[in-house]
């Protein structure tokens, strides 16, 4: 059974072909981080128009890698939500055009819910349940996974996502954008120790985040050392900065597995390609006994592959989508 995917819920133009759900045939990332950095973010309307110049020939290279016609397509699957609603409307517009002309049955997919299903693609083994952290730049969910489609939220920020912390620190010391991966490799070069920076646990119980504290502390020192012209050393702020988010990340999810009594842990989403993350979050569960799954790090990133995934296991079990849907800017997850 081949899938067609599309994704364009923010500055990825992204279309793959799969192979019954978990093998990818194909999977174009058309990226726009160049064409945002001189902005130090996504500017929502230059992304819109961006993807509508770029998705018929993505869809095309597909195809081509992919070595399929429009003929083989069994199902066309879409994000329809969250993210940018303009930038969203692109692919589903491409896709419920495809799905109506081809006569195949459309699959809306939740972009948080392809993020996930990213783990199936490279862990051939893995099947629910099992506990999964989303971190990206606009997402820090701790999901439990009880079925293919079945999905429970344990906790999520409630302000700054992880990665929009990453990039908001980074503009704030002037590296350029995206922030993530600069803030990573800089962590390499410092001392974790060397600030002690903040950790929000919040209430004993909760399994929810929040960064806001974190960064305001961040900005706090960055300032007040500005003011006394006192040197900053750049790697270790990223390193204990980097450590201060990541204690946080580990600690939740290994709390949350305990709760749930899952023994599987995976990582999604773009920062799910953090070093630091990876390595501490991997120690972790090697002490407690557990399993940890995480995508590649092409596949952290949004991409069409996880969306064909995802789309495949909602064909399977019969979430088909009517020609109606419509972009979804804050869906949330399970619906």
């Amino acid at each position: 059974m081949l899938t067609l995917a599309i994704e364009t819920s923010c500055d990825e133009t992204s279309v793959a072909v799969l192979e019954d759900g978990r093998k990818i045939l194909s999977n174009i990332i058309a990226s726009q981080i160049d064409l945002h950095k001189k902005f130090g973010g996504v500017v929502p309307e230059v992304a819109s128009r961006k993807h509508i110049e770029q998705i018929d020939t993505v869809l095309q290279q597909a195809l081509d890698e992919a070595n399929v016609k429009f003929k083989d397509i069994d199902i066309v699957a879409t994000t329809y939500g969250p993210g940018l609603v303009g930038a969203l409307l692109v692919g589903l517009s491409s896709a419920k055009a495809l799905a109506y002309s081809l006569e195949k049955p459309l699959v809306g997919v939740n972009h948080i819910e392809g993020h996930i299903c990213a783990n199936y693609i490279e862990n051939t083994h893995l099947e629910p349940p099992f506990l999964c952290l989303v971190v990206s730049g606009g997402h820090t969910h701790l999901v439990h996974v009880k079925d293919y489609t079945k999905y429970e939220l344990l906790g999520r920020t409630r302000d700054d996502a992880a990665g929009e912390a990453f990039d908001k620190i980074a503009r704030a010391m002037g590296l350029g954008y995206p922030g993530g991966p600069i803030i990573d490799r800089l962590s390499e070069k410092g001392s974790s120790d060397a600030i002690d920076f903040p950790r929000a646990y919040l209430e004993p119980d909760s399994l929810d985040f929040s960064f806001s504290g974190l960064k305001s502390a961040v900005l706090n020192y960055l300032n007040s050392n500005k003011q006394k012209n006192k040197e900053i050393k750049v790697e270790d702020v990223a390193a204990s900065f980097q450590k201060a988010v990541v204690d946080v990340l580990v600690d939740k999810t290994i709390k949350a597995s305990k709760l749930k009594n899952l023994s599987t842990i995976a990582l999604a989403g773009g920062v799910a390609s953090n070093s630091g993350l990876r390595k501490q979050m991997q120690d972790r569960c090697l002490s407690e006994g557990l399993k940890l799954v995480c995508p590649s790090k092409i596949l952290c990133t949004d991409n069409a592959a996880m969306i064909g995934c995802a789309g495949y296991y909602n064909y399977l079990n019969g979430k088909i989508s009517d020609i109606s849907l419509n972009g979804v800017a804050n869906l949330k997850i399970g619906q």
